[in-house]
C-alpha cells in the first residue's frame, strides 16, 4: 500500500501538469494571433487530443491505485479501449500535420500561407478525426465479438487490445494479426511520412548558410523529440507478434502520461513566439 500512495501521488502530479500545462497553451494560443498561424493552430489541437487521450485511462488508474481491488465494468472497459485508440490516433494523425506544416514553412515559405489556409487546416484537423475513428472502429468491434467467458482478470492497469486477447476464450492469433495491420502498421506509415518531412527539410537547407540550419533545426527540433517520445513505445507494443509481456505496462506509461505532460515544455521553452505569447496573455 506504501507504493500504492507513492504512485497516485506521483501519477495524481502528472495527470495535474498534464491539465495545467495544456490549458495553459490552448488559452494562451487562443487568445492571441498565434492561431492565425498554422503551426500553433496545430499545436492547440494537438493539446487538446492530449487532455482528452490521457484522461482515458489516468483518472481511472489514480482513484484504482487508492481502491482495494481494482474493477472495471465490460461497458467501460471497452468504452476505454475505443476512446484510448481514438483519441490516440488523432494526436499520431496531428503529429503528421504539424510535421507537414513544419516542411512547407520551410521548404516553401512564401506559399505557406496559401496551402495551409485556415479552410485547408481545419479539413485537416477533420480529416484525422476520421482516420483516427478508422482505426479504433475496427478495432473496438473485433474486441466486442470476442468470447469472455473465462478468467476475468486483465494483467494491465487500462483496457487494450493484447491484455484482452489474453482473456479471450478462442484462438486470437488471426485477431493479432489484424491489430498490427492496424495499430502497428499505421504508427510505422505515419513515422516514415513524418522522418520524411525532416529529411526533405535537411535536403532543402543544405545550400543555405549555418545560421540558416541552426534556426530550421531549431524549428524542428521540438517536434522531433515529442514524435520520438511517443513512437518509439507504439512500435515495441503493436509491432510484434499479439503476445503480452510484463515491460509492456511501462511502456504503456510512456505514450499515455509522459508525452502530453512533456509537450507544453517542450512546445514553450523552446518556442520564443510561444513565449511571448505567454507572457502578453498573462502578464
Amino acid at each position: 500500500m506504501k507504493i500504492k500512495h507513492v504512485c497516485f501521488l506521483v501519477f495524481l502530479f502528472c495527470y495535474i501538469a498534464i491539465w495545467m500545462g495544456n490549458l495553459l497553451i490552448m488559452i494562451s494560443i487562443t487568445c492571441s494571433q498565434l492561431n492565425n498561424q498554422p503551426m500553433y493552430f496545430f499545436l492547440n489541437y494537438l493539446a487538446l487530443s492530449d487532455l482528452c487521450y490521457t484522461s482515458t485511462v489516468t483518472p481511472k488508474l489514480v482513484t484504482d491505485l487508492l481502491a482495494e481491488s481494482s474493477t472495471i465494468s465490460y461497458i467501460d472497459c471497452m468504452a476505454q479501449l475505443s476512446a484510448t485508440h481514438f483519441f490516440g490516433g488523432i494526436e499520431v494523425c496531428i503529429l503528421t500535420m504539424t510535421a507537414s506544416d513544419c516542411s512547407v514553412a520551410i521548404c516553401r515559405p512564401l506559399h505557406c500561407t496559401v496551402i495551409m489556409s485556415r479552410h485547408r487546416r481545419c479539413a485537416m484537423v477533420s480529416a484525422c478525426c476520421a482516420g483516427a475513428f478508422l482505426h479504433s472502429f475496427p478495432q473496438g468491434l473485433l474486441t466486442i465479438n470476442l468470447p469472455f467467458c473465462g478468467p476475468d482478470e486483465i494483467d494491465h492497469y487500462f483496457c487494450d487490445l493484447y491484455p484482452l486477447l489474453k482473456l479471450a476464450n478462442k484462438d486470437t492469433y488471426g485477431v493479432g494479426i489484424l491489430v498490427v495491420a492496424n495499430a502497428g502498421m499505421m504508427g510505422l506509415v505515419i513515422f516514415v511520412v513524418v522522418m520524411l518531412s525532416y529529411i526533405l527539410i535537411l535536403y532543402t537547407i543544405k545550400p543555405y548558410p549555418t545560421e540558416s540550419w541552426y534556426k530550421a533545426l531549431s524549428t524542428c527540433s521540438s517536434h522531433i523529440t515529442v514524435v520520438v517520445f511517443f513512437f518509439a513505445p507504439t512500435f515495441f507494443i503493436y509491432i510484434r507478434p499479439a503476445t503480452m509481456f510484463p515491460e509492456e505496462k511501462v511502456f504503456a506509461l510512456f505514450y499515455i502520461i509522459i508525452p502530453p505532460m512533456f509537450n507544453p515544455l517542450i512546445y514553450t521553452l523552446r518556442n520564443s513566439e510561444m513565449k511571448n505569447a505567454l507572457r502578453k496573455v498573462w502578464y
